[in-house]
């Protein structure tokens, strides 16, 4: 048996070609858009992609099922509940689907319906052989992680409650993942990172035994607290999370490769004004927080580039790539594993571009958690934030006083459970996720300062809020990990 599994660390997403060496058949589950990995691999094994399984609808990056479907003439396969804009062959619980040959004895795939992360998932149960006790592993899909379980809550605006669907997840865990036996190993769709769940591991597989164990979702306890369990506290959903499960769901504009094309400054800016196009700084923190085009958003290539631009870009949004030299292709690329592939082009050495143009750029307010004070207010007035941190250089000579909670909205822009978990005294919980849609909340009129877990989020934030015209936001250096203290989460 050939099994390969793929695990994409910006997108926390796990892939896997399956085949069986005797045939040459196989199946790619759970694919992202560039496919040229796959193929090679198969190529190299001496395997065909017959088959392309989606375990649901993604929501959370583009699939690449129509891709490989073109490239290979592979058929598109996906759980039974499914309703798709295009052809697909449907699997039914229990369904066997094998690769060996006419004898029935190679590999087989078992197919268990498993709703409760959505309507149509499903897990693949492999074995070698179609009579082997234990199973090699089961691909789980985004039903059951390590360390986790799917969140239930993504489907409630399409008429199903997050509680309805908690309940639908509950039982296809223990009816169906829980009675495999224990060294049967567990392959899911997403690791640590994953907005679709709230504690994944960094673990790309494991067994059912350890999850039986160690998993916290599955724990022995009434179906009632499983629900209230899984429903709590769940990471904000990112924007794009609607746009691309309605992609997936109804078919979408194949990947064309190939870089963005180089615009000059005055074309940049043009596409910002004539054409409504987001300037999308994708340099290195340091390095936008030195100097930055004014108004240009945040989000560094070193972090989880596509799933944070997909919070503070809306889908459709023309975008301008103002990137390092040499990773202007990969950020296309990332954008488009999200379905966002209006890139218009890239600006050719941003930094060297900022240095010769000054009165464009601006540095980033930043401030220290000792410069934070946390005191009682002061009459009369509101604070300033002149004279914080900008970009790398040392605080302008004020005293920490010069800010405070009481003259600023302090905005922890975390998700919930890490909020609830601890939080600044005073601040208010707007998740990253979130805050495009409740900037309305906030005041432009007073000082704004942002803090997230370790100083990333929080500058993507404040540059979303800059660009919407507030004139004194800043962001607490190293946030809450260092006004905590170490292991801070």
């Amino acid at each position: 048996m050939h099994f390969a599994q793929y695990y994409l660390d910006c997108l926390s997403q796990a892939s896997y070609l399956i085949g069986d060496e005797t045939t040459g058949r196989a199946v790619l589950v759970d694919p992202r858009r560039d496919i040229d990995d796959y193929l090679h691999d198969a190529e190299a094994a001496g395997l065909r992609i017959e088959l392309v399984i989606e375990t649901h609808i993604h929501a959370d990056f583009l699939s690449g099922h129509l891709e490989l479907a073109r490239a290979t003439g592979a058929t598109i396969a996906f759980g039974e509940a499914a309703e798709t804009g295009f052809p697909v062959r449907r699997l039914r619980d229990g369904e066997h689907i094998s690769l060996g040959a006419d004898d029935g004895q190679g590999v087989t795939l078992t197919v268990l319906a498993t709703p409760g992360h959505t309507l149509e998932s499903i897990c693949l149960v492999l074995r070698e052989h179609p009579d082997d006790e234990v199973p090699f592993g089961v691909l789980t899909g985004d039903t059951l992680f390590v360390g986790d379980v799917g969140r239930p809550d993504l489907l409630s605006a399409a008429g199903h409650t997050p509680q309805d669907m908690a309940a639908r997840l509950h039982r296809s865990l223990h009816t169906k993942l829980m009675t495999l036996p224990d060294a049967t190993r567990v392959f899911p769709a997403h690791g640590a990172g994953s907005a679709c769940g709230r504690s994944l591991s960094s673990e790309t597989s494991s067994t059912i035994g350890d999850q039986r164990r160690f998993n916290y979702a599955l724990q022995p306890m009434p179906e009632a607290d499983f629900i209230r369990l899984v429903t709590a506290g769940q990471p904000a959903t990112p924007g794009y999370f609607a746009h691309d499960a309605a992609l997936n769901r109804d078919g979408h504009p194949l990947l064309e490769p190939g870089p963005p094309p180089a615009l000059t400054l005055d074309e940049a800016l043009a596409a910002r004004d004539r054409q409504g196009a987001v300037l999308l700084d994708c340099r290195p923190l340091a390095a936008y927080t030195r100097a930055h085009l004014t108004g240009s958003l945040h989000t560094s290539l070193d972090t989880r580039f596509a799933e944070y631009a997909g919070s503070v870009v809306a889908p459709g949004t023309p975008i301008v790539l103002l990137a390092d030299p040499g990773t202007e292709q990969e950020a296309r690329l990332r954008l488009a594993r999200i379905g966002y592939d209006h890139v218009l082009g890239h600006l050719p050495d941003p930094t060297a571009v900022l240095d010769r143009t000054p009165a464009l750029s601006r540095s980033s307010r930043r401030i220290s958690h000792e410069e934070l004070a946390l005191q009682e207010p002061r009459s009369g007035r509101h604070g300033s934030a002149e004279g914080v941190r900008t970009g790398d250089t040392e605080p302008a000579d004020v005293t920490p006083a010069e800010v405070t909670l009481a003259d600023v909205q302090l905005i922890d822009v975390r998700n919930p459970a890490e909020y609830e978990a601890g939080a600044l005294p005073g601040a208010r919980n707007i998740p990253l996720a979130g805050l495009p849609h409740r900037i309305a909340e906030l005041d432009p009129a007073r000082p704004v300062v942002l803090y997230c877990r370790s100083g990333n989020r929080s500058v993507i934030a404040a540059a979303l809020l800059e660009a919407r015209g507030f004139a004194e936001v800043c962001d607490v250096i190293g946030g809450y990990e260092a006004a905590a203290g170490a292991g801070a989460q």
